[in-house]
Parts: structure tokens; C-alpha cells; sequence
């Protein structure tokens, strides 16, 4: 990414005004401070992608130079220059979004937009509906215990059925309750209200022993979220 430069105005003591500038790293690092790992940022011009900063629960795979899709939160920010706040439904980026986006001005030009993303809420449901080899099974939320892919499948486990769903982890990350469900490996989602013990292993990375005996893995890639999460 080319390094931009963001102006900022400043009052002498004399009483006129001057301005100083800064690198846009140093600017998105403070941006990357203000907000929640569970929110992903991106900041635009008028026309592309300037940065992208995605959390562990959402990455929409932007990158700096990517044009602004019609039909996103920046592209409707930007053209009614007006803050926008909605759910984006999964056609755009082929998984479901919400959150705001905001445009900025200098001097009364529009300059660009600041996007900050969520994961999907649940809007009330509670409830995975997996296929079974004689039907659907409704499974509470807090019966799931976890789930994995594996076999181009998603597998969800509770204490009294097993099942698929269509739905791949990185859907299930943005749609199951953040404060319950907590991907700790790129095949695995755990409910952490069944998890009953915690183990080292190898290269900063642990074990979970699961209320119905499973041993879940999490890998170094998420074992700091995980703790972070976790308080430990």
C-alpha cells in the first residue's frame, strides 16, 4: 500500500492555524486501537480500498486497490453522503455482514468513508436444524457442543445427536452468539459453556477437553484470540 498522508489542523499559541501531517500507517494503527478485534475496518477513497483491517470472526477478503461494489455500505455512504447503517445479506460477499459506514469530508468534499463491519446477529433464532439420515433435528444453541468441517461437510455435535448443516464455519462464525461460540481452529467451533478443561500442548497452542469427551484442538493461529476471549 502506498503510504498516503493524513492532515491534521492544529491551533498555535499565536492564534493562527497549521498543519502537520502523518503517515496513514501510523493513523490506521490508531484505528486498529479503537476498535474491538471482533470488528473489522475498512477505510476508502471515493473509489477503492485504502486499507482493510479484517477481525478473526470476519474477513470479507478485501484488499488495498479494490474497487467499492455496488451495493456495499461504503458504496451507499459514499453516494448519499450519509452515515449508513444495515445488514448486508451474503450475495454481496457471499457471507452476511452488519454495521456502519461512515463518509468524510475536507473542505466540504467528500474524501472517502470509514466502514466498520459485525458479525451477523442471530435475529432471534436459537436453534441449528441438522440433517439427519431420517430427517431434520432442531438443536438448541446450548445443547451444540461444537462443530467441525470436515468431508466438505459441516458436522454440528451435541450430547444426544449428530448432524450437517449446509452452512460453512465461516458462516456459522458470524451467525452462531459470539459470547457462547468461539472458532479456536479453521475446522472447529466450540461451545465454551462445554468445555471442561483446558491443556497445553505444543508451540503455544491447547487442547479442550469437551463435556462429551472430545478433544478439540486450537491451533497457534487462534490460540491468542482464544485466550484473549477466554481470560487466561
Amino acid at each position: 500500500m502506498s503510504k498516503h498522508k493524513i492532515y491534521q489542523t492544529f491551533k498555535r499559541p499565536e492564534g493562527d492555524y497549521y498543519m502537520e501531517h502523518f503517515s496513514t500507517d501510523s493513523f490506521f494503527d490508531i484505528i486498529g486501537e479503537l476498535f474491538s478485534d471482533e470488528i473489522s475496518i475498512a477505510v476508502s477513497n471515493t473509489e477503492k480500498y485504502i486499507y482493510y483491517r479484517p477481525s478473526k470472526r470476519i474477513n470479507l477478503k478485501i484488499k488495498p486497490g479494490d474497487s467499492i461494489k455496488e451495493g456495499t455500505m461504503a458504496y451507499k455512504a459514499l453516494s448519499s453522503k450519509k452515515k449508513i447503517s444495515e445488514f448486508i445479506n451474503r450475495d454481496v460477499f457471499g457471507i452476511p455482514y452488519e454495521g456502519q459506514a461512515i463518509p468524510f469530508f475536507k473542505d466540504g468534499e467528500l474524501q472517502g468513508c470509514i466502514t466498520a463491519i459485525f458479525p451477523a446477529t442471530t435475529h432471534g433464532k436459537a436453534v441449528i436444524t441438522v440433517k439427519s439420515n431420517d430427517g431434520w433435528i432442531p438443536i438448541p444453541f446450548s445443547d451444540v457442543i461444537y462443530l467441525e468441517a470436515k468431508e466438505r461437510k459441516t458436522f454440528v455435535y451435541s450430547e444426544k445427536n449428530t448432524g450437517t448443516h449446509k452452512y460453512t464455519l465461516q458462516e456459522f462464525d458470524y451467525i452462531l452468539p459470539k459470547e457462547s461460540f468461539i472458532r479456536c481452529h479453521r475446522s472447529f467451533i466450540v461451545n465454551v459453556n462445554h468445555i471442561n478443561e483446558i491443556f497445553p500442548d505444543t508451540h503455544s497452542t491447547f487442547i479442550l477437553s469437551m463435556s462429551d469427551g472430545s478433544q478439540i484442538p486450537v491451533s497457534q493461529s487462534y490460540s491468542s484470540y482464544f485466550r484473549k476471549l477466554l481470560s487466561f
